[in-house]
């Protein structure tokens, strides 16, 4: 392996040290060597950001010969030192549906949402507490953290209340009565303050460090070395913290990046100088040195769902040519949030449909307005975007995801897709020959009128943290690119290089639903299959739009009776 000047010092390092290092610089590969001139440790921990980057690094550190490594994740390693010994069982997590019956919450004043509402902070405020060093849930003011004013005042409400939820829920999950979250095992290894059987600890992705392991990494008696970029800080959300700037450890840069050329290099510095509009801010030097020409693999990165869903969207509607796309994470991490909400729910919710609605929690909600109050007190910011998506495509919306879904490609066929979509946060560590970014990036003029208002009575102040992690959210957006970049008008002034043509017009929603309504296909292709959620709504949004039952047999592949018996089991009232 050839080395530079600055890989060659970490490698030959002693001590505790930090690796800054600019996106696509090779860290893995430095840390395969560095742990490669250390054969004579007994045992080497490196610890992962997640699953897909342990199962990575295992394989790279394996073809490397380099066998006394043992990478892990957190949550691999405290969940063997944790869940065995006491018999829990694991879940991924618990519903507000679910906290309100487990801790018997009643709804306050008469309105159920307030009860899901208040289980909904009960929720994130037992997973704030797991990812903090504190010891005691008295320690963390969890209302503080919460930016919306709206959401903040509720939680300040109801503060008694969800704190006490908080305590009794993490105290059934201690004593085995109902099974333990992920945060909570991952808590408990932290409390246990457990002393690791190694000679080295490598840490990696430093930058989005979850403060409870943090603490364990700095306890250990080890040589450490904790390694990422600060400017790929993206998960403060998620109570992340950059320990780069945490640890008083002698620090060891790495500032080429092999992934791009000098074109991308130069915009990537100019991007972060932005920070400089409103906090102290010290140059990065990134120079490239990436030589790739190639053009295969294309993706277009947004910052939000909603507006990758709605530029997806305008791709298969236009004249776009992508027959086969892939979306990073499955196409149905984007219509479902985490607790299991669709967006099917929220659209039937809208429409009036309740019988269409599975999910406990919108069911339990009177009208939609209901279910948008409910996302502003709780900060459900999942809900919430659901929300955005079906206020503004309506009732088009199951034939337009219908449409994604049949051109979405299979995991294990995703280099075959013409146009990888995704967020920023799903295609962090990824790379792609080309680069188009979407309109709903932070850019110099937003942040300069966000820091020259005047803030009113009432209105919420400039968070610099927020803002610094909005650059930084545009910063690893462009730094996934190999190659090519295509930026939205407006976003680089100047850098007219980068900046994407024009779009073709997306044709009207009449033509399209007349062309996929024809669809050619093989006969009756479904005959048998158990019938969809976004089916059903799609069978009696046609239905009531008079389309016939020969008409509907033809585009959904099945027999007319099939078509006839459906139609009976559904709720003929369904406002489609």
């Amino acid at each position: 392996m050839h080395l530079t000047s600055q890989q060659h010092d970490i490698i030959e390092s002693g001590g505790n040290i930090k690796i800054n290092a600019v996106a696509g610089s090779g860290k893995t590969s430095t840390l395969i060597e560095y742990a490669r001139r250390r054969r004579e440790a007994r045992r080497i921990l490196y610890l992962a950001f997640n699953r897909s980057v342990r199962l990575e690094a295992r394989r790279r550190f394996a073809e490397a010969g380099v066998t006394n490594v043992d990478v892990q994740t957190a949550h691999s390693l405290a969940y063997r030192h944790i869940v065995p010994g006491h018999g829990y069982k694991v879940v991924a997590g618990y519903k507000p549906h679910e906290i309100v019956k487990l801790l018997k919450i009643e709804p306050a004043g008469g309105d159920q949402w307030a009860a899901y509402a208040t289980a909904s902070h009960i929720s994130r405020y037992a997973a704030l507490f797991c990812a903090r060093a504190a010891k005691r849930v008295d320690e963390v003011d969890y209302a503080a953290t919460i930016e919306d004013g709206k959401t903040r005042a509720f939680a300040r409400h109801c503060a008694d209340r969800i704190r006490g939820g908080t305590r009794k829920l993490l105290a059934m999950m201690d004593r085995g009565e109902i099974p333990v979250t992920h945060e909570f095992y991952l808590k408990k290894f932290q409390l246990s303050q457990p002393v690791l059987a190694c000679d080295w600890v490598l840490f990696d992705e430093g930058q989005d460090a979850s403060p409870v392991m943090l603490d364990v990494f700095l306890k250990q008696p080890s040589t450490k070395v904790i390694v990422g970029d600060a400017h790929q800080q993206i998960y403060g959300w998620r109570h992340a913290v950059n320990a780069l700037g945490a640890v008083d450890f002698a620090e060891c840069p790495l500032t080429t990046s092999f992934r791009f050329d000098d074109r991308i290099a130069q915009l990537a510095m100019e991007c972060l100088a932005w920070k400089g509009l409103f906090a102290e801010y010290a140059p990065v030097t990134i120079t490239g040195a990436g030589t790739s020409r190639k053009t295969r693999s294309k993706a277009t990165l947004a910052r939000t769902n909603l507006f990758l869903l709605r530029n997806a969207i305008g791709a298969i509607s236009g004249r776009s040519g992508l027959r086969r796309i892939y979306f990073e994470g499955n196409i149905s991490s984007y219509t479902y949030a985490g607790d299991g909400a669709s967006i099917y729910d929220v659209l039937n919710l809208q429409s009036g449909w309740r019988d269409g609605i599975r999910d406990p929690l919108i069911k339990q909600m009177r009208s939609f307005k209901e279910l948008e109050e409910y996302a502003e007190e709780s900060g459900d910011m999942e809900i919430a975007m659901m929300i955005d998506i079906v206020t503004e495509y309506g009732r088009d919306l199951p034939d337009l995801l219908k449409e994604l879904k049949k051109r979405h490609v299979a995991d294990d066929k995703r280099e075959s897709a013409d146009m990888c979509f995704s967020t920023v946060h799903r295609c962090k560590g990824m790379e792609y020959d080309a680069v188009t970014l979407e309109a709903d990036f932070v850019t110099e003029e937003r942040i300069k009128k966000l820091c020259g208002k005047v803030v009113k009575e009432g209105e919420e102040p400039v968070n610099p943290d927020k803002l610094a992690e909005e650059i930084n959210l545009a910063y690893v957006a462009i730094t996934r690119t190999k190659n090519l970049l295509s930026l939205p008008e407006g976003m680089f002034p100047g850098h007219d290089e980068f900046h994407a043509p024009a779009r073709t017009p997306a044709r009207p929603a009449a033509v399209r639903e007349k062309e996929w309504l024809f669809d050619k296909r093989k006969k009756r292709p479904n005959a048998g299959k158990t019938w969809s959620e976004y089916e059903d709504i799609e069978l009696m949004r046609l239905y009531n739009r008079d389309v016939t039952i020969t008409e509907l047999a033809r585009k959904f592949g099945r027999k007319k009776s099939a078509i006839t018996s459906r139609l009976k089991r559904l709720n003929s009232e369904c406002p489609f």
